[in-house]
């Protein structure tokens, strides 16, 4: 039998939680819970939505397990503090990791992580605790990936490298080998990452600009 879990959140990402731990995990979504003022509607994915305040009267901490399905606002901020708050009420924290990810590092990854598909996590690297790797990363060996970062996708972390925690990091950068990225840095999408990375760093490569050539006057499409 399935343990019951309740998520925080009622956005895309906790409608991604929900898909991913009824279809891939010995969990099941009995409820949703967001903080009361934000409770609009009575039901979210054809599940009860309540109040945070009064998810441990309705939905028992002893029989429940909890899941924080939330961004990377504030730099993991506001993840991080649902994440504890659940814990404090006394829920034991869930965590998914999907059966469709490569994890060759003796399941060295902490509690309430979000690990999907297509992630390959080389031997002796390690995950702290709150860590999302979305679709399709690389984390290299003997990296270390520190509490409450967030990785977006197709990211390539080489082997050794250090990122420090509360770090977002977006799609397609590549971080060179023995890197240590700094505690709440922000690495832009596409960024190449050769050095290391002074914390609170944001680090973004300039974008493709258009050219002045309209495609209508292109030969060759």
């Amino acid at each position: 039998m399935k343990q019951p879990l309740v998520i925080f959140g009622t956005g895309d990402i906790a409608e991604l939680a929900s898909f991913y731990f009824d279809r891939d995990s010995p969990y099941e979504v009995a409820a949703f819970t967001v903080d009361g003022e934000y409770v609009k509607e009575p039901n979210f994915q054809g599940r009860p939505v309540v109040a945070f305040e009064e998810a441990a009267r309705t939905f028992a901490p002893e029989q429940h397990a909890f899941f924080a399905a939330l961004s990377y606002s504030k730099l993991n901020e506001v993840r991080k503090t649902k994440y504890l708050a659940g814990k404090a009420l006394g829920y034991r924290v869930a965590s998914y990791v999907s059966s469709r990810a490569t994890v060759l590092n003796d399941h060295r990854i902490g509690e309430h992580a979000f690990i999907l598909e297509d992630n390959t996590l080389q031997p002796f690297c390690s995950i702290g605790d709150n860590v999302t790797l979305w679709s399709g990363n690389h984390i290299g060996h003997h990296s270390r990936i520190s509490d409450h970062c967030f990785l977006a996708s197709h990211i390539v972390v080489s082997g050794g490298v250090e990122v420090g925690e509360s770090s977002f990091i977006g799609v397609n950068v590549t971080i060179r080998d023995h890197v240590k990225v700094g505690a709440r840095c922000v690495l832009g999408a596409g960024a190449l990452v050769l050095a290391d990375c002074e914390p609170e760093g944001v680090y973004s490569p300039l974008a493709t600009e258009r050219s002045r050539v309209p495609s209508t006057r292109l030969r060759r499409l």
